[in-house]
């Protein structure tokens, strides 16, 4: 009998082969933008190693819009070709290649997470990386000596509009199927939705109404721009963990708000209103924690979900799909650490003989593999 997390879904004429997803996990490898060799390795390792579903890393709709210099972009046509070679890897492993389009807000301009993950400074200086204007829904920064942004006005707000459409026709251009819509993690359409960092007084703030009305603004923009018959799919915070921010009532009223938008998937995740890109002291951090989120939004309101957070196991994403928590499973760290995770899972759900174990995996691996699995199970037990 077949698993669940193995078996394919359809979202409009997109068919996914499996449940299992790589969600977008940043390099911040790029030179102005530009995709290379890194980010062939780095994704196409996860569609040879049986993921039905690889997302890219936050890709910027505009140069101003990046977390930092190192970070993917679709604000110039010459960002289409090399992302397009990478794409079409991915589909020739028989898996489907999604974008995220993304704009940092007052988290941009930032060093490298491994450098510091604070202002730019002396040793970015010294490479020829200078910060640049930042913009947020409120002139707030992140804290103490950080950038302070620009509020945006309303020709702000329309060139963000616009740049997120332009970047969705891009990344169709570029050869993606899907994209997602980020929304989370106190990026800049966070930053409008969270009443912590959106102070505004205007019909852009406020109330939930008010706060939603610029995300909305932009995805509906993107599921204009993206072909009717392929999905878009929004990753939000569904809380911020901190008091007297997002919670989930205001995920599920947002949710709602976007079904009648066409957005097809709500990829759900937590936190990140703050300095570090998820992480929130006051949301419990454990196996799967962040599943219930993908539960709630999809039992309330018929909308498929995507579960991501420290799933590790197997049999763990599939309890989840079994049980009705979510309809995708996003495989993170864990893929990095195993990157043939899911030809893995495959195996542990769907055992049979050597043969049938490996069937699925790439031919250049599989052959391989299946003679080692012969051998290894005359041998009985390796050694430690």
């Amino acid at each position: 009998m077949g698993s669940k997390l193995f078996s394919p879904l359809t979202l409009r004429g997109l068919t996914i082969p499996n449940r299992a997803t790589i969600p977008p996990l940043c390099q911040y490898s790029a030179v102005e933008g530009m995709a290379n060799d890194w980010h062939m390795v780095q994704l196409g390792r996860f569609a040879v190693g049986g993921f039905g579903l690889v997302f890219s890393e936050v890709v910027s709709v505009l140069r101003e819009g990046r977390i930092t210099h190192g970070d993917l972009g679709l604000w110039s046509d010459d960002h289409i070709a090399p992302l397009k070679r990478i794409t079409d890897f991915i589909r020739g492993q028989g898996a489907v290649p999604a974008v995220q389009l993304g704009h940092a807000g007052r988290k941009g301009a930032m060093q490298r997470p491994w450098e510091g993950n604070g202002p730019l400074g002396p040793d970015q200086f010294a490479r020829g990386e200078t910060p640049w204007d930042i913009v947020s829904a409120a002139a707030t920064p992140i804290g103490e000596g950080h950038l302070t942004p620009t509020a945006l006005d309303a020709a702000g707000m329309a060139r963000i509009v616009e740049g997120f459409a332009i970047g969705a026709r891009r990344a169709r251009a570029a050869g993606f199927d899907a994209v997602e819509v980020h929304c989370a993690h106190g990026y800049l359409l966070h930053q409008f939705l969270s009443p912590l960092t959106n102070t505004r007084n205007d019909g852009f703030g406020g109330d939930l109404a008010g706060r939603m009305r610029f995300p909305l603004q932009v995805i509906e923009a993107v599921r204009a721009a993206w072909p009717e018959n392929l999905p878009v799919f929004v990753r939000i915070s569904a809380v911020d963990g901190v008091d007297d921010g997002w919670t989930m009532q205001d995920s599920l009223a947002f949710a709602a708000a976007m079904k009648p938008l066409g957005v097809d998937v709500i990829d759900c995740s937590s936190g990140g209103i703050g300095g570090s890109a998820t992480g929130s002291k006051r949301i419990p951090r454990g196996y799967g924690f962040q599943i219930p989120y993908a539960a709630q939004i999809r039992r309330d309101l018929g909308l498929a979900t995507m579960a991501v957070g420290l799933i590790i196991g197997p049999h763990q994403a599939e309890a989840a799909l079994a049980a009705g928590e979510a309809d995708l499973i996003a495989i993170g760290r864990e893929a990095m650490n195993n990157p043939n995770w899911a030809l893995m899972a495959r195996g542990v759900l769907e055992p049979g003989n050597t043969e049938e174990v490996f069937a699925p995996w790439p031919p250049q691996h599989g052959w391989w593999m299946e003679k080692r699995g012969a051998v290894m199970a005359a041998l009985g037990t390796p050694p430690g």
